[in-house]
Parts: structure tokens; C-alpha cells; sequence
């Protein structure tokens, strides 16, 4: 079991090790500059002083809000309008031209047009995470929905299944691993929004955090705001590679 476990991940942890060495020998022998690069070690410090003085609690609680409400609310209506589009000719003409308009649109724009309205307090931010992501999850959803084999919905129909049936026993497990992909790719543009818009304006938050050590020149802290989003993308992403293992078991080999 040790030597598998071994085999799996041991290119994976020899590449993270040496390129943080690598990382460490450039940033303290050729830059050797701390307002241009911070070394990985001063980065852990910083987050080690963030952390023991309480504010890099406070920033993570306040981002992990904005970025849960608005992923929530995004991947209950990205599911229900793709469901609807791909069961729906009419509904899917509706909002075609909608969806394909704001996706199309560089939503980050509509940053400062968001904390006009809704001022720099949570909900600002909450609409700038659901239009990064709600679009991804309503195109997988529906592409998900129509790639149901015709021939498992036919020999369903000779048995006398409804069309709940249906639904549930064909068309929601073939779109299950489209879901999870799109849910998947909500993660990495709703962090984005999250820190976007607090760039904008916010009292709070790792996008706060970055900022203030931008200007601060610190760079210890501000990389230490980015590794904390990158730990937290990729903490997401393995929890939803291994729901998918759960959940769809057919899809791996």
C-alpha cells in the first residue's frame, strides 16, 4: 500500500518541493529584493504573524462568505436554467441571446457598477461571484441534459417509465459529471470575483489583504493572500474530484 501510495503522488510532491527550492534560491540570491519577490519562507512567516494576530482569520471568514452565498445561489439557478433550457426549445430561444451576451461580457467591469448599488458591504460582491459563475454551470447543465443516449431513454419508455423517471434514473446521472465539471470551474472564476471586487471596494477580505500590502509594498503578505486563495481553489477542486469519484464511479476506468 506504501509503495502505491508512494507511486501516486511522488512526482507530484519531487515537482512542489523543487519548485519551491527554485522559488527560495531566486528570490534570495538573483533578486534578493523583497519589495519585487518574496522568498516561500518569508511567505509562511507572514501568514504565521497574520494568522497568530487574528487578521488573516478575519479577512478568509469575510471572503469565505461572499464566495459561499454567491456560489450557492449561482449553482442552484446555473442547474434549474440549464435543466430548463435543455428540456425547453422556447425557454432555451429565451435566454440564448441573454446568456450568450453576459457570458460574452467581461463581467469583472460590472465591479464598480455593483458596489454603486449595493455599496462596498457583502452583497456587491455576492453578484460579481454569481455572474462568474453562474453561466459556466448553466451551459455544462444543459449540455449535460442533452447528451443523454437516446437508446437508455427509448428502452426506458418500452418499460412504461414517466417521465420523472426518466429524469431521475437517465438524464440527472449522464449530467451529473457535466454538472460537477461546471461546478468544478465555478471555483477558480468565483475566487477571481471574490477578489476583484473587493479590489474595488470592501473593508474586508483577502482581495482587501492583497491590496493593502500592493500598497504597502509588502510582499510577503500579499503572496501570503494569494497562497491562501490558491490552498482554498485547490482544496475545493479535490473535494469535488472526490464527490465525483462517489457519485459517478462510471466515468473512471
Amino acid at each position: 500500500m506504501w509503495i502505491a501510495v508512494r507511486d501516486k503522488y511522488s512526482a507530484g510532491v519531487l515537482s512542489a518541493v523543487g519548485g519551491l527550492l527554485l522559488w527560495e534560491f531566486v528570490s534570495r540570491i538573483l533578486i534578493a529584493n523583497q519589495l519585487f519577490l518574496a522568498a516561500p519562507s518569508q511567505i509562511v512567516y507572514a501568514i504565521y504573524t497574520l494568522a497568530r494576530t487574528g487578521e488573516l482569520e478575519k479577512h478568509i471568514a469575510i471572503s469565505a462568505v461572499e464566495f459561499a452565498i454567491g456560489y450557492v445561489i449561482a449553482a442552484v439557478i446555473g442547474i434549474a436554467f440549464g435543466f430548463g433550457m435543455a428540456s425547453s426549445v422556447r425557454f432555451k430561444q429565451a435566454l440564448q441571446p441573454w446568456i450568450s451576451g453576459f457570458y460574452a461580457t467581461p463581467t469583472i467591469a460590472l465591479g464598480p457598477l455593483f458596489i454603486l448599488w449595493f455599496g462596498i458591504g457583502i452583497w456587491s460582491k455576492v453578484f460579481v461571484v454569481i455572474l462568474l459563475v453562474v453561466f459556466a454551470v448553466i451551459i455544462n447543465s444543459e449540455a449535460g441534459i442533452r447528451s443523454t443516449s437516446e437508446r437508455y431513454l427509448e428502452m426506458m419508455r418500452s418499460f412504461g417509465a414517466t417521465r420523472r423517471q426518466l429524469f431521475l434514473k437517465v438524464s440527472l446521472p449522464s449530467a451529473t459529471p457535466f454538472i460537477l465539471a461546471g461546478l468544478k470551474l465555478g471555483i477558480g472564476r468565483g475566487l477571481i470575483g471574490v477578489v476583484v471586487a473587493e479590489l474595488f471596494g470592501s473593508r474586508a477580505g483577502l482581495g482587501r489583504l492583497i491590496s493593502q500590502s500592493a500598497d504597502a509594498f509588502n510582499m510577503p503578505e500579499l503572496f501570503a493572500g494569494v497562497i491562501v486563495l490558491a490552498v482554498a481553489g485547490i482544496a475545493m477542486t479535490a473535494g469535488f474530484g472526490w464527490l465525483e469519484k462517489r457519485l459517478v464511479p462510471w466515468t473512471k476506468d
